[in-house]
């Protein structure tokens, strides 16, 4: 065998070699085609909007289109569902809250999906705070005032809305209600809307909601604000205090979005989404867009998203355990 054919059939066997050593998506130079975020939620939506901001962004960082599929239902399961059933190749996102990852493993026995085993999180991108919104009419300013009017025997099992069982503003509701040592009546709605008029109507005489939501009805003067429940003020309602600066430091949670595929992707690709993200979120354009929706825009890494799931797991399943909330 002379050196020149072990010289070609070196050149032959190299590219077999490498394909072996390194991941699909390095050979490929990832993305090839058009990636798909999933957003579990209803088109029109908060999610839904702020998921299309990024998509298109994201587009552009990757040089490949990012389609958004809607794949709502079950409280985000069927869409979470979906992706983490998917190849993990970095063609299928998912973009959602914390219902995906720390309240719904709290409220349903049977998860066809599980948060930590079957997601990989690419980065945190924006973060709402959840707020206590009375009637304009309900003599309650703040939290003290709050809880004089809950403990007052004529208003025992004050009832509260929220814009389901099982959600995040549930979890507030029951939250605090344990900090302080009260009675609430949880008031389950079928979203957002339906609670938010029943509140303005005077059905009910308080509700909890994302900043979000409340922030058009807010500049209205058709609720008032009562306190919110992110760790820190939010930048949209700097005068309205914490519940935590009100004296209950254990209602400090806030609804995050999260960008997150199917566990095990290959690592470039993994570096390539988390990059493309960061600096999706680092552009003032998109910066502003989202805080146009309520978000206010922030970005974490993955380490910093694995570790806000398994931090917030444990709590969320002892405030459901507690409260006995359960899922509609």
């Amino acid at each position: 065998m002379n050196a020149r054919y072990l010289y070609l059939a070196a050149r032959l066997a190299l590219p077999c070699l490498l394909a072996a050593v390194f991941p699909a998506a390095a050979q490929t130079g990832y993305p090839t085609h058009p990636v798909t975020l999933v957003v579990p939620f209803p088109p029109g939506g908060a999610t839904d909007v702020g998921g299309r901001v990024i998509a298109q962004a994201l587009g552009k960082e990757l040089g490949q289109s990012v389609v958004v599929e809607n794949r709502a239902g079950a409280g985000t399961v069927i869409g979470a569902s979906y992706v983490a059933r998917s190849a993990p190749d970095g063609y299928t996102l998912l973009i959602s809250s914390g219902t995906t990852f720390t309240i719904n493993p709290a409220v349903r026995r049977e998860l066809p999906y599980d948060p930590v085993k079957n997601f990989e999180p690419i980065g945190i991108v924006a973060r709402t705070g959840l707020i206590l919104l009375a009637h304009p009419q309900v003599p309650v300013s703040d939290v003290k005032s709050f809880l004089a009017y809950a403990r007052d025997p004529s208003h025992a099992g004050t009832p509260y809305g929220s814009f389901g069982s099982g959600t995040t503003a549930n979890f507030v509701g029951e939250a605090f209600a344990a900090a302080a040592g009260i009675k609430l009546t949880h008031v389950a709605y079928k979203g957002s809307a339906p609670a938010m008029a029943d509140l303005i109507g005077g059905q009910i005489p308080f509700s909890i909601d994302t900043v979000a939501a409340a922030l058009p009805q807010l500049k209205n003067g058709k609720v008032k604000a009562i306190a919110v429940s992110s760790p820190q003020r939010s930048a949209f309602l700097p005068d309205v205090p914490t519940f935590a600066e009100s004296g209950y430091p254990q209602v400090a949670m806030d609804t995050w979005l999260m960008v997150a595929a199917p566990r095990g992707l290959p690592a470039e690709v993994r570096t390539r989404l988390g990059k493309a993200l960061a600096d999706v979120i680092a552009n003032p354009d998109i910066r502003k867009s989202l805080l146009a929706q309520g978000f206010e825009p922030g970005f974490q890494d993955a380490q910093q998203g694995e570790a806000l799931i398994r931090k917030e797991l444990p709590q969320m399943r002892e405030i459901a355990e507690r409260a006995n909330i359960k899922a509609d």
